[in-house]
């Protein structure tokens, strides 16, 4: 799912797959949704990465942060 320069696609859409998700931004100076969108997500600092489904809530809460955390698809074989 990640694109060739690093950033996360427009939209992710839910899926069964598993995501990786990396934050690469700092949250300091942004909003505080974003902050506690980020801290949700399971994130606590720049080169951190967590394992979620991509499931709808999943989803909604990466497109809502997307210029802050990159996203790559798991392969789970």
């Amino acid at each position: 799912m990640a694109t060739n320069n690093g950033s996360t696609p427009k939209n992710i859409t839910a899926s069964d797959a598993t995501l990786a998700i990396t934050q690469i931004r700092s949250t300091v100076g942004r909003k505080p949704k974003h902050r506690e969108t980020v801290r949700s997500l399971g994130l606590k600092r720049i080169g951190h990465t967590v394992t979620r489904t991509a499931d709808e809530s999943t989803v909604g809460m990466i497109n809502t942060v997307r210029h802050l955390v990159t996203v790559e698809e798991v392969n789970n074989g």
